[in-house]
């Protein structure tokens, strides 16, 4: 049911030439348990959920990875990496940096400005994904993005861990190993390459479309499978990105298929993708309070400002240095500005190191982060598709 109200909700907005993604955030929140309560807080704990969700961004995945062919990045991969760095690594230390200044002015621990800014780098591949598809967008922009938003997950990943772990190390006995960080990035790209090779050997013999979906669909679930032994019984907590594994796992199979055999498997695999986004959408929106807009204070609006403005300079000089497309330089920036779904994994994870040792803290990271979710996540979808707009690369599949 939520799934349909989803869906209209996205037919609706898109009705005034606005992103439907929005209109799927926005019926998430309506139908979460902050307010109709449709999908609650017992739903959305539950483990038969939460799977079935990490199974549907294992299949979301497969956008970003289907981007990574060899021969298509090869010219600009260089460029595409270092604009990565320069715009997650530019707004963790301007984030930092704002956050220190703000803190020690108001006489609270210094060590939460990193936090702040280790949650902030990370971008939400799926929101900025969602509009590529519903616009058909493409161009310099678009190029670049695809393959930056698997880039960008892996160096938030590894900034994100490791400033917990030293800010853990400092306040509480309980700290995460920094080795786990690494772990954490590069177990899930692993699981979705080994996977992958049989699947590529397989997938590129020609077959019905029928038995193409079949081995396909098996595969990706196999390797989710393969994420939940790791989630469930290995590490000490769920925190592998499934995204991260099927954007590995069809880059591998993307490489071994012949080009046109690739696209036609793209070409089938479609309706499963668009709905597989619809669900993850619908999942970013359920935990969003609306009712939080109305308390956002201060560092809520800090927070959203210097992260905006890291990105953009961020891309702007990294894209600069590079000698990117002009419209790179200009545009890039606005189109990595969804934030939510990671911020809100991070600040879950920060919030358990801090709960113990440094509650009042606690309290104003997950007060600033679940306001700055809301408000960011609805501003920052439709900066996003005006940034495709400015560019000129709207409708040009």
């Amino acid at each position: 049911m939520t799934i349909i109200a989803g869906y209209f909700a996205g037919e609706l907005i898109s009705k005034i030439k606005l992103p439907k993604i929005l209109g799927w955030l926005i019926a998430g929140m309506i139908l979460g348990p902050h307010a109709l309560s449709l999908t609650n807080h017992e739903i959305l704990n539950a483990k038969w959920y939460n799977d079935i969700i990490h199974i549907m961004e294992c299949a979301v995945g497969l956008m970003i990875g289907t981007e990574l062919v060899w021969n298509k990045i090869k010219k600009s991969g260089k460029a595409i990496v270092f604009t990565t760095l320069t715009q997650s690594l530019g707004t963790f230390l301007f984030v930092s940096i704002v956050f220190s200044i703000v803190f020690y002015i108001m006489n609270i621990p210094i060590y939460m400005a990193f936090i702040f800014g280790s949650i902030a780098l990370a971008t939400a591949p799926a929101p900025a994904l969602s509009i590529v598809r519903e616009f058909k967008t493409k161009g310099p922009v678009t190029n670049t993005l695809i393959p930056m938003a698997a880039l960008d997950d892996m160096v938030g990943v590894v900034v994100f861990f490791t400033t917990i772990s030293v800010v853990s190390s400092n306040i509480s006995k309980d700290a995460m190993p920094i080795w786990l960080s690494m772990i954490i990035v590069f177990l899930p790209i692993i699981i979705g390459a080994v996977t992958s090779m049989a699947a590529g050997h397989i997938l590129k013999r020609d077959m019905d479309k029928s038995k193409t979906m079949i081995i396909l669909i098996s595969f990706i679930l196999l390797s989710s499978f393969a994420g939940f032994i790791f989630n469930n019984y290995i590490l000490s907590s769920p925190v592998l990105n499934f995204m991260l594994i099927g954007m590995a796992f069809s880059a591998a199979y993307s490489n071994i298929v012949p080009s046109e055999r690739l696209k036609a498997i793209t070409k089938d695999f479609n309706p499963i993708l668009n709905f597989s986004i619809l669900a993850v959408i619908l999942n970013l929106g359920y935990p969003l309070d609306y009712h939080l807009i109305l308390g956002a204070g201060l560092f809520t609006a800090v927070y959203i400002i210097s992260r905006a403005i890291g990105k953009y300079f961020g891309a702007y000089f990294g894209s600069s240095v590079m000698k990117s497309p002009i419209s790179v330089k200009k545009f890039l920036g606005l189109t990595l500005l969804p934030h939510s779904g990671v911020s809100l994994v991070f600040t879950g994870i920060a919030a358990s190191a801090l709960a113990s040792p440094a509650p009042e803290s606690c309290k104003i990271l997950q007060g600033t982060i679940a306001a700055a979710a809301v408000i960011n996540e609805v501003i920052a979808v439709i900066i996003a598709k005006k940034g495709f707009e400015w560019s000129g690369e709207l409708n040009k599949v």
